[in-house]
């Protein structure tokens, strides 16, 4: 886990890269974005399509379609499923595997409520999922990481562990962009934007995934009700899901558990004493969906 002590100073060039965002319509783009992504003339959407997979380096051979025009717009395309065998789960019953392709932002142990965003900065699990003490509770001096999903990844989000959802929450806030410069420059940035938190029960206790929304994102879904923003929304919304019956969702390690339509950030997490994180799995370092992350316990065990 980085030193949040040993911060590097901001250079001028930071602040003259990032000031922008502050004055940006955040949710005028984000609007916009959702509407041309889902432009359906086949001329707009090919080209878009054709620019995007060539100027990001993004790998087609993967995908379980690799033509490009067979998608019918760009976020058809940007949500592309993959093959298969393309992300093995790794092996073992309790092992956390990766939701995501991306980069490790950060990873660690909570210090109490806090989690590191950044070095030299930290920012609240509370506030992280919606100011509510005793949903944070259960998390505190637990395992975390932080998953950044550049435009080029693979952006389906899967289960690292078998879980049955207990609640969900979606937290409206702002649209910063989640890039590393953000993260080093934005106080609370996980905090601040837009997000949505699903909470399960696995072997390994409680965990949470939190889908967090940044400019550009312009819908976050899960698999169990569909679009979850847009709208955007003003106020804190919340659901609570039974273990069985009717209205009971279940979900299998490694399946499909929603889907960022344009990237963001995943923040995942459990609680004290639950998950041991591979010692090789380090900030900065490349992930993809289904690796091992590192190995989860039986509560009490």
């Amino acid at each position: 886990m980085s030193d949040p002590d040993t911060a590097a100073p901001a250079t001028l060039g930071d602040h003259l890269r990032h000031w922008p965002q502050y004055l940006l319509p955040q949710r005028w783009l984000t609007r916009l974005t959702y509407r041309v992504t889902r432009v359906r003339a086949p001329w707009f959407k090919n080209a878009l399509i054709r620019s995007f997979a060539r100027g990001f380096g993004v790998n087609l051979d993967e995908a379980l379609d690799p033509d490009p025009r067979a998608y019918p717009d760009f976020n058809a395309f940007f949500t592309r499923a993959l093959k298969p065998e393309v992300r093995p789960l790794a092996p073992g019953d309790r092992t956390v595997c990766c939701p995501v392709d991306g980069a490790v932002s950060q990873i660690g142990i909570a210090q109490a409520d806090r989690l590191l965003q950044a070095k030299g900065r930290t920012f609240s699990l509370a506030a992280l999922l919606g100011g509510d003490m005793e949903r944070a509770r259960p998390f505190q001096g637990g395992a975390f990481t932080t998953l950044y999903l550049s435009p080029r990844d693979y952006h389906r989000i899967h289960m690292p562990l078998t879980g049955q959802l207990r609640e969900m929450v979606h937290v409206p806030g702002a649209l910063f962009s989640v890039s590393p410069l953000t993260a080093r420059m934005v106080p609370e940035l996980f905090a601040r934007n837009e997000r949505v938190a699903a909470l399960f029960d696995t072997e390994a206790g409680p965990m949470a995934l939190v889908l967090v929304g940044a400019i550009n994102v312009a819908s976050i879904e899960t698999v169990w009700a569909g679009a979850i923003t847009p709208p955007l929304g003003t106020t804190i919304r919340h659901w609570r899901y039974p273990s069985s019956g009717a209205g009971a969702v279940r979900l299998d390690q490694g399946a499909e558990m929603g889907r960022f339509n344009m990237g963001s950030t995943v923040i995942l997490l459990f609680g004290a004493g639950a998950v041991r994180w591979e010692t090789a799995i380090q900030p900065g370092a490349a992930v993809r969906m289904g690796q091992a992350l590192g190995a989860g316990s039986a509560p009490g065990t």
